[in-house]
C-alpha cells in the first residue's frame, strides 16, 4: 500500500482537472428566499450516484449544490450496511463516477494504493474496496456532503418553483431550500423493500429479517436457518450465514431452476447503455420484461461460497406456502413438505410504489406510472413491472393528470425505479457512465431554460470591448 503513489495520483486528478476546466465560469444566476438560500440542486443520498451527480454539476460550473445522506460519513449506500456479497458483481474494469477523467478511475486509485501488479491479479473488487474507493473520491474532488441529514418531507411552492424539503439532522428539523432535488435513494429509492404479509404477520420481528436489513449473524450460531429467493442477495445472505457457523441453511425458491443466465453481462455495452431510453414504450417494455423474467442469478464464486458448506442445501419448485409458529419453531409448509426453522432470511426484493416513500406519499398519487401511459399487448403484462414510474428524458417524475402538480418536472429519480423508462442508471453501477451524464445535462437544460430571459437581457447589457483600438500600433 503506498500513500506516495496516492500523493501523486492526487495530484495527477488536480492536473487534469484544471486542463479540462473550460468554459471556466459559474454561470446560475442565484436565487433569494425570505426563508432562507436557495440551493440549485439538492441530491438525496451520498453513495456512488448521488456522488457521481454532483461531480458532474460541478464540472459544468453548476456549484450551488448540496448533497445530503441519512448515513454517518463513510457508511453511504449499502456497501457496508446490508451488501453481504464478497466481491461487486461488476467486472473490475468498470468506468463511471470517473466522469471521463482516467486519473479519477477506480483502477487509477487500486493501482496507486495498491500496486499494478495487485490490480493485475485482482478479480473482481472487493465490496469494502469500492467504499473506500468512493470516500476518496468524495474527499479528492471536494464534494458537499451533510451526513445525518434525512429527507423527511417535500412541499413545493407552485408560485416560485421552489422546493422547500423538510430534513431530520442532529439538532433536530431543518429547512433546504432547492430549485431542482435529484433522489439517488439506491434500489429501495423509489419504493420498500418487500416482505410477504404471511411472514410479517405470523413470525416474531427478532425472528426473521429482509437481506437488506442488519442481521447480527453471529446470534444465530448453531441454528437453523431458511433462506426465501432465488437472486444472487439470497445467496450472499445465505454464504454470510454459514460462514458464522449456523447450523444449516435451507435456500428454498419458487423457479424450477436457478437462475442462470444474466443479463446484466449482456446490457454491458456502449449501445443499450446509452440508448435504451431513445426507445419507444414497446421496445422498452419487451427488453425490461424478458431482463427482469431471467433475474440476476448467484456469481459462480458467490455459489461456491455457499456450495463448499455441507449443511447448505437449495431447493427449487419450493415457494413457501404457508407460515406459522409452533413453541419456539418456525414451520413453513412447501409442496415438499414442512420446514422447520428457528430463523428466516427474507430475499424477496422489493416492490416500486411512490406512496410507500414518506418524501413522496403526499403527492404520490400525482406520479404518473406506467400504467398510466401504457397497455402492454395481451400476454405480455407484469404486475410489478407496470408499477414502475413513467419518467421524463431527464429522470423526472412526470403528471399523472396534465397540470396537477408541475413541482414533479423538478424531482428527479436516480433511483432503481428508473430502470424501466431510462435503463441502468444511478443505482448500477454498470449504468453509471452513462445515467449520469443524461441526468447532469438535463438538470442544466432545466436551470438554462428557466432562465433564457435573464440570458438573454444579460446578452443585450455585454459591453466588453474586445477590439480596444483600430489603429496600427506606433
Amino acid at each position: 500500500m503506498s500513500d506516495d503513489g496516492l500523493t501523486a495520483l492526487e495530484a495527477q486528478v488536480a492536473r487534469d482537472l484544471a486542463l479540462l476546466d473550460y468554459p471556466a465560469r459559474p454561470w446560475v444566476p442565484p436565487r433569494t428566499h425570505a426563508d432562507g438560500p436557495v440551493f440549485d440542486v439538492v441530491i438525496v443520498g451520498g453513495g456512488q450516484a448521488g456522488l457521481a451527480t454532483a461531480f458532474g454539476l460541478m464540472r459544468e460550473k453548476v456549484g450551488n449544490i448540496l448533497v445530503i445522506d441519512r448515513n454517518p460519513a463513510g457508511r453511504e449506500g449499502p456497501w457496508i450496511n446490508f451488501a453481504r456479497m464478497v466481491t461487486l458483481r461488476t467486472p473490475k474494469h468498470l468506468a463511471g463516477p470517473d466522469l471521463g477523467i482516467p486519473s479519477l478511475t477506480p483502477r487509477a486509485w487500486y493501482e496507486a494504493k495498491y500496486g499494478a501488479d495487485a490490480w493485475a491479479s485482482l478479480g473482481k473488487l472487493p465490496k469494502e474496496v469500492w467504499q473506500d474507493y468512493l470516500c476518496w473520491y468524495r474527499r479528492i474532488l471536494s464534494i458537499p456532503v451533510r451526513n445525518d441529514h434525512e429527507l423527511l418531507r417535500i412541499d413545493p411552492e407552485e408560485e416560485t418553483g421552489i422546493l422547500r424539503l423538510t430534513v431530520d439532522t442532529p439538532d433536530g428539523e431543518d429547512l433546504i431550500l432547492t430549485r431542482k432535488l435529484v433522489l439517488a435513494t439506491g434500489i429501495d429509492g423509489a419504493g420498500r423493500w418487500h416482505v410477504p404479509d404471511f411472514i410479517r404477520g405470523v413470525v416474531p420481528e427478532d425472528r426473521f429479517a429482509h437481506t437488506s436489513e442488519y442481521i447480527d449473524f453471529d446470534r444465530l450460531r448453531g441454528r437453523r436457518i431458511g433462506v426465501l429467493g432465488a437472486g444472487a442477495s439470497a445467496f450472499d445472505n445465505a454464504g454470510t450465514a454459514l460462514e458464522a457457523g449456523v447450523a444449516s441453511v435451507d435456500l428454498c425458491l419458487r423457479r424450477a431452476d436457478i437462475p442462470r443466465v444474466n443479463p446484466y453481462r449482456w446490457m454491458e455495452f456502449s449501445g443499450f447503455l446509452g440508448h435504451f431510453a431513445a426507445m419507444g414504450d414497446l421496445d422498452r417494455w419487451r427488453y425490461m420484461r424478458h431482463i427482469f423474467d431471467l433475474n440476476q442469478p448467484p456469481p459462480q464464486d458467490t455459489f461456491h461460497r455457499c456450495a463448499m458448506h455441507p449443511t447448505f442445501t437449495f431447493h427449487t419448485a419450493c415457494p413457501w406456502e404457508w407460515v406459522r409458529m409452533e413453541g419456539e419453531d418456525i414451520h413453513v409448509g412447501t409442496p415438499k413438505g414442512v420446514m422447520i426453522f428457528d430463523f428466516l432470511v427474507v430475499g424477496t426484493g422489493f416492490i416500486v410504489e411512490a406512496a410507500f416513500r414518506p418524501e413522496l406519499a403526499a403527492f404520490a398519487r400525482d406520479i404518473a406510472t406506467w400504467a398510466d401511459r401504457f397497455t402492454p399487448p395481451r400476454g405480455e403484462g407484469n404486475p410489478l413491472l407496470i408499477r414502475y414510474p413513467y419518467l421524463g428524458d431527464a429522470f423526472q417524475f412526470t403528471e399523472r393528470v396534465p397540470g396537477c402538480a408541475p413541482h414533479l418536472a423538478h424531482i428527479h429519480n436516480f433511483t432503481f425505479g428508473a430502470t424501466l423508462s431510462m435503463g441502468l442508471s444511478g443505482a448500477s453501477i454498470s449504468g453509471m457512465k452513462y445515467g449520469v451524464q443524461r441526468l447532469v445535462q438535463g438538470l442544466i437544460r432545466d436551470l438554462w431554460l428557466a432562465d433564457k430571459d435573464h440570458f438573454l437581457a444579460d446578452l443585450k447589457a455585454y459591453d466588453q470591448p474586445e477590439l480596444v483600438s483600430t489603429t496600427w500600433p506606433a
